[in-house]
This record gives structure tokens, sequence and C-alpha cells, in this order.
């Protein structure tokens, strides 16, 4: 069984994030909006897209409850004065869900994802130091299941974008390019 904590949590800031139920060209809509301007009003969004204020809300709250969505200010740590993010690469000596699930409890993690390959979890980190990062990497290799640890330090960040839209798959479940002609 898959351990969703955004269902055990809801005061998590960003739990696992579920399958959409569906996402029809108004959720589409409002996501892109949204991805451009998170600032932007329900009521512009609304004649934007061209549904009323109430629908624009009650899609947003459930986007949000669905944990697809979040809204939120987006930084650059670095330009911020934190000296060191990483990107952790973890193998685990079993299962990697009581590893990551250890991980993402902790403030430092920002990003922890299963993985297919030769490692298990990719973690993003975020730390006041270099002195903070040795600290959280002891901590990381000291956790059971820990097999070993891969570091890559971030020299500059060179893009950060959250607005690559809102691609929904096709409904056959294919993508496009693989679709045989009738």
């Amino acid at each position: 069984m898959r351990h969703d904590s955004a269902d055990t949590d809801k005061n998590a800031k960003r739990g696992a994030v579920s399958r959409p139920h569906s996402l029809d060209a108004t959720d589409v809509a409002i996501i892109e909006a949204l991805q451009h301007n998170g600032r932007e009003s329900f009521r512009r969004i609304a004649r934007a897209v061209g549904v009323s204020e109430a629908t624009v809300r009650a899609r947003y709250g459930r986007l949000c409850d669905e944990n697809i969505l979040q809204v939120t200010g987006v930084t650059n740590p670095l330009g911020l004065g934190f000296d060191s993010q990483a990107m952790i690469g973890i193998r685990t000596a079993g299962p990697p869900g009581p590893v990551a699930d250890a991980i993402a409890a902790w403030e430092e993690s920002s990003y922890v994802v299963v993985t297919a390959g030769h490692l298990d979890l990719l973690v993003e980190v975020l730390c006041t130091d270099r002195a903070h990062l040795f600290e959280v990497t002891n901590r990381l290799r000291e956790l059971e299941g820990v097999v070993s640890t891969e570091t890559f330090l971030y020299l500059d960040l060179w893009k950060q974008a959250y607005d690559w839209g809102a691609r929904v798959p096709p409904a056959e479940g294919r993508p496009p390019w693989k679709r045989q002609s009738a």
C-alpha cells in the first residue's frame, strides 16, 4: 500500500501528488493562468476562460485539495544567501519508501522522488552553508536502509521554471506520436 502523506497530514507543505481524477480544458486553463501569474484574480481568470468566478474558485479549491496545484512564491535560494543547495542520489537496501518518508519530513529537503535505475531516490536539499550540507549528508548516511549517497552540489541556478503548462495525456493513454493512424 502506498503511503500518501497528503492524505495523512493536511498541514504538510507538499505531499505525494495523486493522479488527477480528470482534468478538462477549464482546469488546464486555470492552471496555466496561475502558472503565468500566481496572483491573478479569479475574476480575471474566469473572464479569460469563459466561466463564472465561482467555477474558478471551486476548481482551484479542488485542484489544491487533490494536491495537483500549489500556488506559492518561488525564490532562488542561492540569491537569498543559502550557500549550499544540492541534489543527492541515494541507493537503498530495500524498498525506498521508508527512507523517502524519513527524508521528506526533514526541513532541508524540498524535493524527494523515487526513481528507477541505479539510484533509488533523488533528494534536493537546501542548506545554509557547506557545514550544514555536510551534517545533512551524514544524517542521510545514518538512516536505516541507506546503502550509498552521491551529492551533486549546485554551483549556480541557471533555470528554475514552473510554467510548463498542464500537459494532460491523451484519453487513450498514449502520447500523440505513438498513436496509430486510422
